[in-house]
This record gives C-alpha cells, sequence and structure tokens, in this order.
C-alpha cells in the first residue's frame, strides 16, 4: 500500500455540445414505474464539452449542491482524455479532469467529512494490450471534488491472502471495482474483478483485514462488483453486489457473514434515498428495493422481450424506455434517479420522478 502527497489532475473545457434532454425525436420521454415510484425517462441527459465522448458510463453521484459527477472510460475517439464530469443539476457541464484514469475508469463514490466533501474513485487494472496505459490502476483514491489527491491505495495489500496462489498455481489478482465507507470512516474495497476479495482500511487508508474470497458459500463471493453501508437498521451492516452468484449478501463490520438477498440478476452497485434502495442490474434493468429489502419496481426492464441492441451499438438504436446495461445509479436529493450504463457510446438518463 502506498499513500501520496497532494497532487493535482487536470482540468479541460471547452465549447459545449449537447446530446440531448429528451429522446431524439423530440417526443415525450417515456414513462416507467408506477404509484409513487414513476419516472419520465431523460435518456442522453447532460451536455458535454466538443472535445469529450463518454466511453463506458460507470459510477455516478450527487453533491450536497446537487451536482452531478459521472466516472466514464473515454471514448476511443475522444479529443479530452478526462475521465470524470461534473454537471449542474440542469445538466450543464462545470469541468472535468482525471485523464490519469481513461481506459480504467470504474467505482465512484461521495462522502461528506466535517464541511467539506471527498470524492472515493475505484480505479481497475487495465488489459495490458491497452494502448498507451493508463497512468494510474488497480487503485483506490480519495480526492477532493475539483480533483486534488488526498490518497491513493496502489494495488492489494501485503498479505498473505494475496500471496498464497490460485488453486491451479497462477498468482492472485486484483482488481478492484467499488468502495463503501463505514460511519467510523473505515473503507471497504471490493476486489470486484480480482480475487474477490474485500479489503478493510481505516480513514488513513491504513490495512486492517481481508475476508470473502472466491466461492459460493456463506461469507464467499463471486465478483464482488458492487458494496453499500447500509445505516438504515440499529447498526450498520456491510451489503455486497455478489453479481455472478446473482445475490447479495450482508456481512457485520467485521467481515462475518450475515445472510443473502435474493432475486436478483447482475446486481452491480446501491445507493439509498430515504429509506429506499436503487439497484442498478447489469442485465437489462434497474431494481428499487424497500428498507425491508423486498422490490418495489423493475423499471426500464428490456431482458424478457430481448429488444435492446447490443452494448456496443450506435446510441440512435437504443430504444426510448429501455435499459441495456446499467451499472451505476443515484438518487439526487428531490429523489430523482441517475443511470449510467455499461455501453460503448456511454449513456446518462435522468428518471424524473412524477
Amino acid at each position: 500500500m502506498k499513500t501520496t502527497r497532494r497532487e493535482f489532475l487536470s482540468a479541460a473545457a471547452v465549447g459545449p455540445v449537447l446530446l440531448g434532454l429528451q429522446n431524439k425525436s423530440g417526443s415525450k420521454a417515456p414513462v416507467l414505474g408506477s404509484a409513487a415510484y414513476t419516472y419520465e425517462a431523460i435518456h442522453d441527459w447532460g451536455v458535454l464539452p466538443a472535445n469529450l465522448k463518454w466511453g463506458n458510463t460507470h459510477g455516478v453521484v450527487e453533491d450536497s449542491q446537487g451536482n452531478i459527477y459521472v466516472h466514464h472510460t473515454v471514448h476511443a475517439t475522444s479529443d479530452s482524455a478526462d475521465s470524470l464530469v461534473v454537471f449542474d443539476r440542469n445538466g450543464k457541464f462545470i469541468r472535468s479532469w482525471g485523464k490519469e484514469f481513461r481506459g480504467v475508469a470504474h467505482g465512484l463514490h461521495i462522502r461528506k467529512e466535517g464541511n467539506d466533501e471527498f470524492l472515493y474513485l475505484t480505479v481497475n487494472a487495465s488489459n495490458p494490450r491497452m494502448t498507451p496505459q493508463p497512468a494510474m490502476q488497480a487503485v483506490v483514491v480519495k480526492a477532493t471534488p475539483k480533483g486534488e489527491i488526498v490518497w491513493k491505495i496502489q494495488g492489494p495489500p501485503d498479505v498473505d491472502a494475496y500471496k498464497q496462489p490460485n488453486a491451479d498455481g497462477s498468482p492472485k489478482r486484483y482488481n478492484p471495482t467499488n468502495l463503501a465507507i463505514a460511519p467510523n470512516g473505515d473503507i471497504y474495497v471490493g476486489d470486484g474483478y480480482g480475487s474477490y476479495y474485500i479489503n478493510q482500511y481505516n480513514s488513513k487508508a491504513e490495512y486492517i483485514r481481508t475476508f470473502g474470497g472466491r466461492g459460493s458459500e456463506a461469507g464467499q463471493l463471486l465478483e464482488p462488483h458492487g458494496i453499500w453501508m447500509d445505516t438504515r437498521g440499529t447498526a450498520p451492516v456491510l451489503v455486497v453486489a455478489d453479481r455472478r452468484n446473482n445475490r447479495l449478501q450482508r456481512f457485520t463490520l467485521d467481515g462475518a457473514h450475515i445472510d443473502f438477498v435474493q432475486g436478483f440478476r447482475l446486481p452491480c452497485h446501491f445507493d439509498e434515498h430515504k429509506g429506499s434502495v436503487v439497484v442498478p442490474d447489469l442485465q437489462g434493468r434497474v431494481t428499487l428495493v424497500d428498507k425491508n429489502n423486498q422490490v418495489i419496481e423493475h423499471l426500464g426492464d428490456s431482458n424478457p422481450q430481448g429488444t435492446n441492441p447490443l452494448r456496443n451499438r450506435p446510441r440512435e438504436e437504443f430504444i426510448p424506455g429501455q435499459f441495456i446495461c446499467p451499472h451505476g445509479a443515484c438518487f439526487d436529493h428531490e429523489g430523482n434517479l441517475f443511470v449510467v450504463e455499461w455501453v460503448e457510446v456511454g449513456r446518462v438518463t435522468k428518471l424524473r420522478r412524477v
């Protein structure tokens, strides 16, 4: 584990180009959900600078001022390499930074600490064939909203869990996907694309413990892609999107298994608002659950019909009102939802509560 002095990531801002605040035809936006959970789907929300093009849109959060932050991999044809984009609540571009994470941008978390807010970025390891290689990869970064790095955790912890080879003799991999933060400031990092551990650190990025690991039994994980600190009950609980096991798994804060929550396809991550939780599901829908983890709604479900195109198709082929590969989602302070998708041309959808 390495920590760094404060660094500053580059920003870029040039003339904007409107991607569209409704569907391309200008027709009325589709409506999803029912009753108190009814939303108008505004696809391709936001105004990007002319020199920046979405790659796979992975993470989205809202700050205390109502600004929306999107973490994306950056399209191959984009002139700007900035992977972190900030909009105001109306979708107007404010700033961008994070060229160091082009191609490997992934998880995004925001937290208020005292009078300040901080972003926590979880950055993947790159494919060895990627050219050029990202300046930062397989790293967890704490940064200010303007891109000033406070500290980083580079690579896996130096512990036996990662030193022991896999059953086939191959070395353990490390490829972090998302993180959660406990009320006391402890940080839990999901090694979702690596060796399927959860690594716990304190607020100063000092290592505490490792738990989980590959498998399907209680306490084991198979692609712990998303991770969330559930503080709705009397004691905080760590919830993991155990994606390839098609379930959620709940843990105590010291890593002991509590139980499973079934009924998901490929759950990706979480966000909570007034007791309701949004779970973007990579297999074509966005799920809302209540305080008892019972399903409220499945929004924009394209899987049963199989009508939406593959994730690498042009934007014009996407079907309004349906999701393809929801990867990240967050509530804003008004209860609207923002959904970002793992598609090659990126997509940000605002679900405006009606």
